[in-house]
């Protein structure tokens, strides 16, 4: 639909200027919760919003981060080439995580990442909820389950896809995801990691 460099143009801005919205930073300001940054690990994913005891603020959240990994993915898809498609997948989680608007300073790219993981293939989408699902079911842990689901799909993805620019891609995100997640990984080692549930970090 576009020439080539005109796709890599759009597809960076889109996927990058969508993924950057903080969600929950704006929905919390509208609904008169103050600044999610202030609140908790001061992250403005959906699980630190449901610290402010708001669960369908939380849900709306998680329904918006998902949203726009989708979206990028999903779009780029029908509009693009496979290659475009992958790296739209890791410009958006890069956005999340990494938003101009707040000085670089995100979410942690889970919500976003399971999206637009579902998006390029449906069943690393279904992979990742479910070891998430049994991992949080018997740790109690949301970062442990989060880096167990994007560990799996990283495996997963190199045996199932024959893709090298998706498999790339789930790789990327699940090296972004980790690297967001450095604090909670020494707080797992140290025995002090916050469970599901629990309003203070």
């Amino acid at each position: 639909m576009f020439d080539d460099f005109g796709s890599l143009f759009l597809v960076i801005c889109f996927a990058y200027g969508l993924g950057s919205i903080p969600f929950g930073l704006i929905l919390t300001r509208l609904a008169g919760a103050g600044d999610i940054r202030q609140v908790g690990s001061g992250n403005i994913g959906a699980t630190n919003v449901l610290r402010t005891g708001n669960k369908k603020l939380a849900i709306a959240t998680l329904f918006f981060d998902a949203g726009k990994g989708a979206t990028v993915v999903l779009l780029a898809h029908h509009l693009t080439s496979t290659a475009l498609t992958a790296l739209a997948a890791v410009l958006v989680v890069l956005g999340h995580c990494f938003p101009v608007w707040l000085k670089f300073r995100g979410g942690k790219g889970v919500a976003t990442s399971l999206a637009a993981l579902a998006a390029l293939d449906i069943y690393m989408g279904v992979l990742f909820v479910s070891v998430w699902l049994i991992t949080a079911l018997v740790s109690h842990y949301s970062s442990l389950s989060a880096l167990l689901s994007m560990l799996a799909c990283a495996i997963a993805g190199f045996i199932v896809l024959d893709d090298i620019m998706m498999q790339v891609a789930i790789l990327s995100l699940g090296a972004l995801v980790f690297s967001r997640h450095h604090a909670n990984i020494g707080r797992l080692l140290a025995g002090k990691e916050t469970k599901i549930g629990t309003k203070d970090i």
